[in-house]
């Protein structure tokens, strides 16, 4: 984690000070006028700057400050800086917010409120930081699969390796983790591109119409066969056939399609011409295939046939990282969906999103996330909102303190999204003074940029 560093700027000994000793989690360098200033932020790199707009030679102006101002954002535009400004001298700390000043705070100074406004701004510097993270990796070279894992690294640079031949290929996965994804993929990555790509489940369909939807039948073929219908490996003819679940495949007609795979042409039921078919077969299943063929459930010639290639995906909770860079991918997505406008997850969230063991892989992410979006009260998501409060019993706390500063923030957070981080209202609300919020606030570390 980056340490959090803090550039106080200001001329006055004694109100450096009393600055100083404000910030106990922060790296706190001072310097007195712009030199100074602008030395220290070289070599110590800030995140945060406090900058009075009065230093000399000018202190009973603004020129110094904001010329400071300027350089510092032209070095570092993500610095966030808080101008320092007096009762009667409220237009240049106008003229700094338009030159890009995150905030302004009024001597003479409230340290309760600095501390908080500080915090705020280090907060949002983070957050941005780790948006542009987020924005750097979410670009997959692979259309729809968003991963930063190394492990689903490798199977996308295994994906785009294999993608340009028709060489068979199983996926293998549990629900959830995105085979079908990886199918489409392959196929949009390959000469293919511009066909059909035809998917059929074959855990979907019942055993006594499977044949049909596979193969296609004449007409007369069976009782209410009243004309000619092609089927999917017909149809998918020239481009991409995904069999999904193939596992699941009724071990009868495992030979007729082990047949086509060998001959690459197909009868259609009632029907004596052999069609010639040309098509990229992909197969996926969330089966133990081995074990299938151990117990003769499967034929081992028939996934020798369709494993030229096989490519495993990892579940959610094997892919560090993954899932807080889908949670955001996903946030976006139902925000345009249902026209919100949540900011974000808060702290507890991202903690109950990394923490979650995610049994039902992406699709449980995402279905969670959707949920949120829809009934969210506050202005960013909170655990409650996923339905993931119940955190891993080895991260509560031990001691009765803990439990009682715990339940105070949440009890806050709660109350400060519901009163849509109205101060007063939420003061009233929880039955304190401003005064005391905003002591609970700055002892929680609670702010609105989380």
């Amino acid at each position: 984690m980056t340490d959090k560093r803090l550039l106080i700027v200001e001329d006055d000994p004694g109100l450096q000070s009393q600055l100083r000793w404000c910030f106990d989690d922060f790296e706190v360098e001072i310097a007195g006028d712009r030199k100074q200033a602008m030395e220290l932020f070289r070599r110590h790199h800030p995140q945060v700057v406090t900058l009075d707009l009065g230093l000399p030679p000018d202190p009973g102006g603004a020129t110094e400050g904001i010329a400071t101002l300027e350089e510092i954002l032209s070095l570092a535009p993500e610095t966030k800086i808080i101008v320092a400004t007096g009762n009667d001298d409220r237009s240049n700390a106008v003229k700094a917010i338009a030159l890009g000043a995150f905030d302004f705070y009024q001597k003479p100074v409230e340290s309760d409120i600095l501390t908080l406004t500080v915090e705020r701004a280090y907060r949002v510097y983070e957050l941005e930081q780790e948006n542009i993270k987020l924005q750097q990796f979410s670009a997959s070279p692979l259309n729809g699969i968003i991963a930063n894992s190394p492990e689903m690294a490798k199977v996308c640079r295994t994906v785009e390796k294999i993608a340009p031949s028709d060489v068979s290929t199983l996926l293998l996965g549990a629900s959830g983790t995105g085979k079908e994804v990886f199918a489409r993929a392959l196929h949009d990555l390959s000469p293919r591109a511009d066909n059909k790509m035809v998917a059929i489940n074959c855990a979907a369909i019942p055993a006594n119409l499977l044949e049909s939807e596979l193969f296609g039948y004449e007409k007369g073929a069976f009782t209410g066969a009243s004309k000619q219908t092609i089927g999917k490996i017909e149809h998918a003819n020239g481009g991409t056939l995904f069999l999904d679940e193939i596992g699941d495949l009724p071990f009868e007609l495992q030979a007729k399609l082990l047949r086509f795979l060998q001959e690459r042409v197909i009868e259609r039921i009632g029907g004596r011409e052999e069609i010639p078919i040309d098509v990229r077969v992909i197969c996926a299943t969330h089966q133990n295939i081995q074990e299938h063929i151990q117990q003769d459930k499967f034929r081992e010639d028939l996934f020798y046939r369709i494993s030229e290639v096989t490519i495993k995906i990892p579940p959610l909770n094997e892919r560090e990282s993954d899932p807080l860079l889908l949670a955001h991918a996903f946030l976006d997505k139902f925000n345009d969906e249902f026209k919100k406008n949540l900011k974000g997850f808060t702290q507890e969230a991202v903690d109950a999103i990394n923490s979650h063991s995610w049994p039902g892989n992406v699709r449980e992410l995402e279905s969670k996330v959707k949920r949120a979006v829809i009934l969210a009260d506050g202005k960013n998501i909170i655990p409650e909102d996923l339905e993931l409060e119940d955190i891993e019993t080895s991260n509560l706390p031990l001691n009765l303190k803990q439990v009682k500063d715990e339940a105070e923030s949440n009890a806050v957070r709660r109350a400060l999204n519901h009163h849509q981080w109205n101060i007063s209202n939420t003061a009233k609300g929880l039955g304190v003074t401003r005064p005391t919020l905003y002591s609970i606030m700055e002892k929680h570390g609670i702010s609105e940029s989380q």
